[in-house]
């Protein structure tokens, strides 16, 4: 948009000339576009902020000029003592009245912005970032039908505890990083999750969570469940390398109750507000997609999905893969999970990518927290 029929647009907008069509669609470029959105809410303070200064100046020069005139008109009177007076002293005492109402215009100005800035931002721009783990809200039916599964499941492994009364309250994806059933995922997918199913191709299966790093926004399960066999090998590696500037890549979730796949570029080296632990991906990305691996074209893990921008369309943000390494060595400090054994090179490397798919699909399961 050039710079003059964005002004012309604005200023249109902001004075209410458009029509209730031109008006529609300007309100949703805004929505789409963080630049403008910010533009049009700075030139309403310009213009807010111009108008209180016109209005002290109007106000200053009646007072002056009213003055004046009672003193020429005789109605007051200036000492001797006051032309004595520091120049100072006598501006503040011949204008205390305007520079009150001023200081009150100025406080009003400093008050309004904030009013002006929520009233002229668009509904759910108050977070920049949002966070694509599925936030649940249950039908009764489905969710009784779904307890009864989860019950099962429970009553039938000695490791979890009994929960008849179950509620699923998020949701999201997580990957293998061992085959004998440890799987990495987002720190706030499972942050206040008593318990954990994770699903593969329909088969569910009881974790545990046995790594939380919340800076890093990484987690650690482990599959408890009777029911898990073990991976001879993982498909994948974990890159250890950069990812360059323009480099594809690809990812594969459960935005909805089956896996889904979708591709894309390494679009910035860090992430939101220069964010070192994290990188910027070019790709679409919905809640349920928040713990799903990001890949190389040669299937080797390059980062975990976390956060998009809600300003921006297609702009999402991954915890970088050096990450989930020193999560892995954090855990194996552990003597408990000191046999955790990552694989060391990529299997499906130079492979088409349908077969790379399904090869990795059977290792990305879907998180349910309970």
């Amino acid at each position: 948009m050039e710079d003059l029929g964005m002004f012309d647009l604005v200023e249109r907008y902001l004075n209410g000339e458009m029509s209730v069509q031109e008006k529609e669609q300007f309100e949703l470029l805004r929505r789409q576009n963080a630049e403008l959105d910010q533009f049009v809410v700075e030139q309403q303070m310009f213009l807010s902020n111009l108008k209180h200064y016109g209005e002290h100046r109007e106000m200053k020069h009646k007072l002056q000029h009213l003055h004046n005139h009672l003193v020429e008109t005789g109605a007051i009177t200036e000492s001797a003592e006051e032309e004595k007076l520091a120049p100072v002293v006598r501006f503040w005492q011949k204008n205390k009245r305007t520079i009150a109402v001023a200081a009150s215009i100025a406080t009003i100005t400093a008050l309004s912005i904030t009013g002006i800035m929520q009233a002229l931002a668009p509904k759910g721009h108050q977070s920049y970032l949002q966070q694509l783990n599925r936030k649940m809200s249950q039908l009764e039916g489905v969710q009784k039908e779904q307890n009864k599964k989860i019950n099962k499941l429970i009553d039938s492994s000695e490791n979890a505890s009994k929960s008849p009364d179950l509620e699923q309250i998020s949701g999201g994806t997580s990957f293998l990083i061992d085959g004998d059933g440890y799987l990495v995922t987002n720190s706030h997918v499972v942050q206040n999750a008593s318990t954990l199913i994770v699903v593969n191709k329909g088969k569910e299966y009881i974790a545990k969570k046995v790594y939380d790093n919340q800076k890093t926004d990484l987690a650690i399960l482990k599959i408890t469940d009777a029911d898990w066999k073990s991976f001879s090998k993982l498909p994948y590696d974990i890159r250890k390398g950069v990812v360059d500037l323009g480099e594809e890549i690809f990812t594969l979730g459960y935005p909805r109750n089956e896996v889904v796949y979708n591709r894309g570029y390494m679009s910035a080296r860090s992430g939101y507000q220069d964010d070192t632990l994290s990188i910027q991906l070019s790709i679409s990305a919905n809640p349920g997609n928040s713990g799903g691996p990001v890949l190389d074209k040669n299937g080797s893990i390059v980062g975990i999905l976390s956060t998009r921008d809600r300003q921006a369309n297609d702009v999402v943000f991954a915890s970088k893969a050096v990450n989930i390494s020193k999560a892995i060595e954090e855990l194996r400090e552990d003597t408990a999970h000191k046999s955790l054994n990552t694989p060391s090179y990529s299997a499906i490397k130079g492979v088409d990518r349908v077969q790379q798919i399904k090869k990795i699909q059977d290792c990305v399961f879907m998180v349910k927290g309970y």
